[in-house]
């Protein structure tokens, strides 16, 4: 931990912040500030948007969210809703993007979205115009569900309609926008269909206009339990989470073809691993706030690999396990290992975010098994530093999902099973304070019956009664202005159109 390196994610969170807590935490001695976020790693920060309260939507007037005041939404796309190719919208909302495209009054908002599905009979295929494996598996008769769909929204938030864009995949589980304005929809798998060998755990491009998705896999971005990736705009390089407890590297992929256009990743790169300077294999599977390291990257020699065992070895640490086969490869060469990569998101300032979800330890002190952790990376001077730990699941309850605002914001999608706190039982929308802590920003107050769901205009056939408060926060997004903030919750499937006086605090 070095004192440089702590301004990395402090210079990204104190753009989305008031002048007072700015200057705050400039004036604060750095010992000083490292105590208050120590002790306040285990409790929830005041929100600068002030307590929750149960919101009707707009829609269909149920009050489905907990939001501050004077915050309203509108619910779209919901499970079962009809799409333009005649299919009901696929459930398993997960990670999304929005990309504006056109001017004045004929601009239209697209909302990118990944469907984290399996093969299921229900379902069946994504019928899309771009479409990977469209085998059933095995004998059966039951094709790959997983895909993506885009949700076509006015300038102002209002749903217009949902185009399917990418099917025939896998657990599409998050993504990250491109500089060009295209998706990259990631696969949270290694599996491989039986009827045929075809393989699974690729990276696809999906563009706004579905018609340019091609359904190609991006083969040498490397096959592996993906999760996320953020695009550094100004060189163009990829970097990628994975997903697979304690064998989880952090990645890059440099494209041949940097001419930054849909289609042009699926031309090759090659793909590396972090290693942090001087330490080989480094577990960073319980960090610290303020932990910071100096990054160089290893290569992968062959990204299509397949999985291994492997054993990780750092002082009193040791475990073996299945890992992809980029990770065995990298880690054999002295790359890091995280616990659970998650959330990737480029901030207006070029830093890039990633979330490890159960960074930290649990009861027993096994390390890889916490409540979550946010880092930092800076591609400029290589630094990658830890701006969030949760140390209790009231301070955050594993969060998942992350975007940034166009004001320099950081929000986190909750995905651990629910909470209880001073607003109720439910997962939250949590932001991030500089000092290191997370606010709730909303709720998950999905309740619903057989009643609530006709009067939403939604068919019972689809959408079962139940309590979904502790449902995952999922594919949270601004538009392009910072005005609206889009998200999912993957049960039974809602996109939120959310909407306020953001510039009340931090987002």
């Amino acid at each position: 931990m070095t004192t440089e390196s702590f301004s990395i994610g402090r210079r990204g969170l104190l753009k989305g912040t008031g002048g007072l807590a700015a200057t705050a935490m400039l004036a604060a001695p750095l010992s000083m500030l490292f105590a208050q976020n120590a002790s306040a790693a285990g409790t929830l920060g005041a929100s600068p948007y002030g307590p929750l309260f149960p919101t009707l939507d707009l829609e269909t007037g149920l009050p489905l969210l907990k939001l501050p005041r004077d915050f309203t939404y509108r619910t779209m796309s919901w499970r079962g809703d009809m799409m333009t190719n005649g299919q009901p919208v696929f459930p398993g909302h997960d990670g999304m993007g929005c990309v504006a495209i056109g001017r004045g009054r004929n601009q239209r908002l697209i909302l990118i979205r990944n469907h984290e599905l399996g093969a299921v009979r229900e379902f069946g295929l994504l019928d899309a115009p771009g479409t990977y494996d469209t085998n059933v598996r095995g004998g059966s008769s039951v094709p790959n569900s997983g895909g993506n769909s885009n949700i076509v929204v006015s300038s102002t938030g209002r749903y217009i309609e949902t185009q399917p864009s990418l099917g025939g995949t896998i657990r599409n589980c998050a993504g990250g926008l491109t500089p060009w304005g295209s998706w990259l929809s990631c696969e949270e798998t290694l599996d491989v269909n039986s009827n045929g060998g075809i393989k699974h755990g690729y990276v696809f491009e999906v563009a706004a206009d579905p018609t340019q998705t091609s359904g190609n896999p991006i083969i040498e971005m490397g096959r592996m339990p993906h999760e996320a990736v953020a695009v550094d705009p100004v060189t163009g390089f990829v970097y990628e989470t994975e997903d697979n407890r304690n064998f989880a590297g952090l990645y890059k992929f440099e494209p041949t073809n940097t001419s930054g256009r849909v289609g042009s990743l699926e031309q090759g790169g090659k793909l590396f691993m972090a290693k942090v300077v001087g330490e080989n294999g480094k577990l960073l599977i319980a960090p610290n706030l303020g932990d910071s390291y100096q990054l160089e990257w290893v290569e992968i020699d062959e990204p299509d690999a397949d999985p291994a065992n492997v054993s990780v070895n750092e002082g009193s640490v040791s475990y073996s396990g299945g890992a992809s086969g980029p990770f065995a490869q990298g880690y054999e060469k002295g790359g890091l290992v995280m616990s659970r990569g998650e959330g990737a998101w480029t901030g207006p300032d070029g830093l890039l975010y990633f979330v490890d979800t159960s960074a930290g330890l649990d009861g027993s002190n096994r390390p890889g098994r916490g409540e979550g952790a946010v880092w930092v990376y800076d591609p400029r001077s290589e630094r990658l530093e830890c701006i969030y730990a949760s140390q209790a699941k009231v301070a955050g309850n594993n969060p998942d999902n992350i975007t940034v605002s166009p004001r320099g914001g950081v929000l986190l999608c909750e995905d651990g099973g629910g909470v209880e706190d001073e607003f109720g039982f439910g997962e939250r929308l949590l932001g991030l304070l500089p000092n290191g802590q997370a606010y709730p920003f909303a709720k998950n107050n999905i309740q619903l019956s057989n009643s609530d769901i006709a009067k939403a205009g939604k068919s019972t056939s689809l959408i079962s009664e139940g309590d979904y408060r502790n449902i995952e926060w999922a594919g949270a997004c601004f538009d392009p202005t910072g005005r609206i903030l889009f998200a999912n919750t993957q049960t039974p499937g809602i996109t939120f159109a959310i909407s306020g006086p953001w510039q009340r605090g931090t987002l």
